[in-house]
């Protein structure tokens, strides 16, 4: 179990991460400004061929951001952890896919008390980024989500704000997304995540693959390596 402190820097707080858990430290005040977000989902699009299709593997169910799916804790074995040296800031990021396998499932852990986000494949964590999150009125949900819909040019009809390289995770309002990850920004319930880490997690990310949102809860990596 990684054991996750906060830094402060000259000018503002600062993250010091152990990103086997993709965990972050809660630090937005009440008058943050608002970030980008996505608008409800209100009418999915249906497809009226009465022509017969093969069935389509692993779709997920849409779902609001109260119905959070079970998850098997075997799932979520982590074997090896990306070092992170020094303190993770809003802003940063790190990604490296060499020593994990090409293929295997994918899990996203969202840690809001910590701040972070990691990315694991096949249980090796390949990316980790400082986030922003839901604050207010509008806080990040809790509980597990599949992916239900990728759109790497979204824009929000709500607040017209570009949403690029967009994960969907409720049929209410909340996504992963590209975001000017910055200190004292926040979000209508969104996961924000820098633009070129967005980028890389579109690419590696499938429909169904789960987003795990906790605040504070960590996994537990046991005898994970740290991959220097």
């Amino acid at each position: 179990m990684r054991l996750i402190t906060a830094l402060m820097r000259f000018a503002g707080p600062k993250l010091a991460v152990g990103v086997a858990a993709g965990a972050v430290l809660l630090l937005v005040t009440a008058y943050v400004e608002r970030g980008q977000d996505l608008e409800p989902r209100e009418n999915l699009e249906q497809t009226a061929d009465p022509a017969p299709k093969p069935a389509v593997q692993n779709v997920p169910v849409e779902r609001t951001r109260s119905q959070p799916v079970a998850v098997d804790p075997h799932t979520l074995a982590v074997k090896s952890v990306l070092p992170i040296h020094g303190p993770f800031r809003h802003g940063d990021y790190a990604w490296d896919e060499s020593r994990a396998p090409a293929v295997g499932p994918v899990i996203i852990t969202v840690d809001l008390k910590a701040q972070t986000l990691s990315v694991f494949r096949a249980g090796h964590e390949i990316g980790a980024a400082v986030i922003l999150y839901g604050a207010d009125d509008k806080p990040s949900p809790l509980g597990a989500f599949p992916i239900t819909q990728k759109d790497a040019d979204h824009v929000s009809n709500l607040y017209d704000a570009p949403m690029p390289y967009m994960l969907r995770l409720t049929n209410d309002g909340v996504a992963i997304h590209g975001s000017d990850v910055q200190w004292g920004n926040a979000t209508h319930g969104c996961i924000g995540v820098p633009t070129a880490f967005a980028r890389k997690l579109f690419a590696v990310a499938n429909l169904g693959d789960l987003v795990i949102i906790t605040n504070g809860k960590m996994l537990n990596v046991g005898a994970a390596l740290s991959r220097n």
